[in-house]
């Protein structure tokens, strides 16, 4: 995916959607140039920014052990992608729409990427910068997933992406939220090794 492409899908979704779409990019292209790339800026940025909020938010942890939580960190990002296409695939049977795993798959790679380019500002030491943020990522995903539902789906019909798109918020919400119940207590056992 284009840096061009992003840029659509983050001011003009529906053409960005749809350009997204036509490419029909190979899942393992999409993995490989996208998903693995922006699933290292997280750990990356949070492994950078712990000498900035040690002792205050994160516990100071040595070198070492920063690194084992950011590689876990990443090691349960890639991992989270198929297994959130595979809930969406699944979420979309129940709403009587029959997508191919290849289309959850495309949602579920390209809907967190705000949240995923979201720890870039955590080099700057202001919570309140951060949380701004991260609240406009968390707005931006919705966005991305609200325009992305009927463009990858090819749904005609409002009220089946509506339901569509409620079904794969809650489970991105639940998903997003293990994803920092797991980083927390990576982050809690490895202090304590």
């Amino acid at each position: 995916m284009s840096l061009l492409n992003l840029f659509w899908m983050f001011f003009v979704p529906t053409k960005g959607w749809r350009h997204l779409v036509q490419r029909k990019y190979s899942m393992h292209r999409l993995y490989l140039l996208h998903v693995v790339p922006m699933s290292l800026i997280p750990p990356l940025f949070i492994y950078c920014a712990a000498g900035q909020y040690a002792g205050d938010l994160l516990p100071v942890l040595s070198d070492s052990k920063l690194l084992l939580v950011a590689l876990i960190l990443f090691v349960v990002e890639l991992a989270a992608v198929p297994v959130m296409a595979l809930i969406i695939r699944q979420l979309a049977e129940v709403a009587e729409i029959h997508p191919t795993y290849h289309q959850a798959f495309t949602l579920a790679a390209v809907a967190p990427t705000p949240l995923w380019l979201a720890p870039i500002v955590l080099l700057i030491p202001d919570m309140s910068v951060n949380l701004i943020v991260l609240t406009m990522a968390l707005m931006a995903t919705v966005g991305f997933i609200y325009y992305g539902v009927p463009a990858v789906f090819h749904i005609k019909e409002r009220g089946h992406a509506i339901l569509l798109f409620g079904a794969v918020m809650t489970a991105g919400v639940i998903g997003w939220a293990l994803l920092m119940v797991v980083t927390l207590v990576v982050l809690g056992s490895v202090q304590n090794l």
